[in-house]
């Protein structure tokens, strides 16, 4: 996904998070994300793909579905605060929700713009666009609701300071998931959904060390399929799953 109009381009570090730099300002480590929030109009449609007063959405990095973006709150008393301790605020809380809706509108909309024209539920749009008189978009068939199964939360324990709140397509089909930490974090409660939120005092997910969600075996996010530790054969599966998943 990318923003229309392209802008300068910041440097981001290659390889693992070691630092994003800003002209003279470097966001060491797991602050990288703070050069997005501060700085969003110095990087390329490539990485950020909106920004507003208050939230800026870029693509991840390191994808670990065919699109994941991350919302990136630029509230700064809220933005080195783990979203336990931030989304108490109701006000706050609303706001993030409110944002991580729009993305999806945006993330369902790119799905359908890369893989419509493999959807069995798109056809009928499909042909009626492509017809000699085709009507306006108010009137075309409906389609697919390819926002049905996106993905839109945080991480029990985030991997980066800045808080920000995933939104991402099912079907963790990437290169970038290579590890079994990058599937179960986005396959187990250790991804915690947006709409969980405000998460009651003894609600499991805030202790995810003691649940163990990263260490546990690997099921397929659509058929629930076991692959133990095997992530060469989890792979080859998601790639299945994804081809039937766009064909759908």
């Amino acid at each position: 996904m990318s923003r229309k109009q392209p802008k300068p381009s910041g440097t981001a570090s290659k390889g693992s998070r070691k630092s994003t730099t800003v002209g003279t300002r470097v966001f060491p480590g797991m602050y990288g994300l703070g050069a997005y929030i501060n700085h969003p109009e110095q990087f390329g449609p490539e990485r950020v793909i909106d920004y507003n007063d208050n939230f800026v959405v870029i693509n991840d990095l390191f994808p670990k579905s065919v699109i994941h973006c991350l919302v990136l709150p630029r509230d700064q008393q809220k933005t080195l605060v783990h979203p336990f301790e931030a989304f108490e605020d109701a006000q706050f809380l609303e706001a993030c929700k409110a944002e991580a809706e729009r993305v999806k509108k945006m993330v369902a909309s790119e799905l359908r713009r890369k893989y419509g024209r493999f959807s069995k539920q798109e056809q009928t749009r499909i042909a009626a666009m492509e017809s000699e008189s085709p009507p306006d978009e108010a009137n075309l068939p409906p389609g697919r609701d390819w926002a049905t199964d996106l993905l839109a939360g945080i991480h029990a324990g985030p991997s980066m300071a800045n808080l920000h709140i995933h939104v991402l397509s099912p079907d963790r089909h990437s290169a970038c998931l290579k590890h079994r930490k990058h599937y179960n974090s986005f396959s187990t409660p250790f991804l915690i959904p947006l709409d969980a939120f405000p998460l009651a005092a003894d609600d499991p997910r805030r202790r995810p060390g003691e649940a163990g969600y990263l260490n546990r075996d690997f099921l397929c996010w659509r058929c629930q399929q076991n692959f133990g530790k095997d992530v060469k054969r989890l792979k080859t599966h998601l790639s299945e799953e994804f081809g039937q998943w766009k064909s759908e």
